[in-house]
């Protein structure tokens, strides 16, 4: 048997990354699952909901600080056993396409919709008071979004949208299905009946139009609209450099595997990385004088999980799927 032959395709050989990117439930810190027994060889194109696809990335380099100490006895203080103490990972990589939940990543702190502005609004950096928002009906959907007829008329194909309730006065986490934004007082947002619009991720593009309803070309990332939800344009997107909030995401990364096996990375939580050192947060990639792609380069760190199989701690998660034949080692 020719043991060489048995191992060429051992060997992982890919030329790029992709990023998928799923919400934390801010409230318990439960991450959404990447389980490789399930979801391990999904469609590049296609990955299991709530994963969103956000596109093809560069530079990617992770990072593992994580120390052990030896335990010594003895009178020559031999090394009889070893210890983890602290733990830290951290992963850094360059997103190729620009977003709402890139920037968002990429920003770090509260990542804001510009609704399309009522004329004579007072000017202010992230957008000033909106055209007044449309009432979503019943039988709206992640896809859908019923208005009503003569409703619709105050959108067009192609714009942007935010679906999202009023708010209400509340504090704490806001966003439908998503952790948007975090209010501690209702005063910090001026009682602003749109803010949960201002910051939601429920955000879509109108590609088409009935007499009734809104048809987006992707459905919300936040879900179905809830009750008492409202429709606004939004004509553009702002975060700002700080900022109470930090995003924190489930991710997995997976190396395309054009010969060979699949890599998955899967971190169960990570949260905006805060440097010392200064860091171009974009970049630019030569395309041909005097034509440039702009990056937007984003930082974590990666926050801890239990794993319920055993109850021990772990920051990452590297999973490998063989190709067909491949030997076990």
């Amino acid at each position: 048997m020719n043991a060489t032959a048995l191992r060429a395709a051992m060997a992982p050989i890919t030329r790029r990354v992709r990023a998928y990117f799923a919400p934390v439930d801010r409230n318990t810190n439960t991450p959404t699952v990447f389980d490789p027994g399930k979801h391990g060889t999904f469609a590049l194109d296609a990955p299991p909901p709530p994963w969103c696809d956000l596109g093809w990335i560069d530079n990617l380099q992770r990072f593992c600080g994580t120390s052990t100490e030896a335990i010594c006895s003895g009178t020559k203080g031999v090394p009889v056993l070893q210890v983890r103490r602290a733990m830290e990972a951290r992963v850094e990589f360059d997103f190729r396409d620009w977003g709402k939940l890139q920037m968002a990543l990429a920003g770090g702190a509260e990542h804001m919709n510009v609704l399309a502005s009522d004329p004579d609004a007072t000017a202010q950096p992230s957008g000033g008071r909106p055209v007044p928002a449309v009432a979503v009906l019943g039988g709206s959907s992640a896809g859908e979004i019923v208005l009503g007829e003569g409703a619709v008329d105050a959108f067009s194909t192609g714009d942007l949208v935010a679906v999202d309730k009023d708010y209400q006065q509340q504090t704490g986490y806001v966003g439908t299905g998503i952790a948007a934004a975090y209010v501690n007082d209702p005063m910090d947002v001026l009682r602003d009946a749109n803010y949960v619009r201002r910051v939601t991720f429920n955000v879509g593009r109108v590609a088409e139009k009935t007499a009734t309803s809104l048809l987006l070309a992707q459905p919300l990332l936040g879900g179905t609209p809830t009750a008492g939800a409202a429709v606004q344009k939004v004509v553009a997107f702002v975060d700002r450099e700080g900022g109470g909030f930090f995003q924190e995401w489930s991710a997995v990364f997976v190396w395309q595997e054009d010969s060979g096996g699949r890599i998955c990375f899967y971190y169960p939580r990570l949260t905006p990385r805060v440097q010392k050192t200064g860091m171009e947060r974009e970049g630019t990639v030569a395309i041909a004088k005097p034509l440039n792609s702009i990056t937007l380069h984003a930082s974590f760190t990666a926050m801890p999980h239990t794993d319920e199989n055993d109850g021990q701690v772990a920051l990452c998660y590297r999973s490998y799927f063989p190709a067909s034949g491949a030997g076990a080692y």
